[in-house]
């Protein structure tokens, strides 16, 4: 969980994954084209991404092509709504007012 929190806390991280999610498929290139942002910049971003395993990336002659893992993405979804429910305990509601 913690991996992937540290993933979603750059904005550059998360403008990445909606690219990926309205385009399926991406290069570096393309994300680079989309986003302010220089390649060098881009590319670090996505090693990041690739290392929580929000996203994988298959190579394609010269270049890597990036999705979104949409099993880790659900797994992710998942674990945060346990923990967002486990908040919500009324002990721990008590112990915050």
């Amino acid at each position: 969980m913690a991996v992937w929190s540290k993933a979603f806390a750059h904005p550059a991280r998360i403008a990445i994954l909606k690219i990926l999610a309205k385009n399926q498929e991406c290069s570096c290139n393309e994300v680079v084209e989309a986003l302010p942002l220089s390649q060098a910049t881009v590319s670090q971003h996505l090693k990041e991404l690739k290392n929580s395993g929000l996203i994988t990336a298959k190579s394609v002659g010269t270049r890597s092509l990036y999705r979104l893992d949409l099993v880790a993405l659900k797994t992710f979804e998942h674990e945060y709504r346990k923990l967002m429910k486990s908040l919500h305990h009324p002990k721990i509601r008590e112990k915050m007012n």
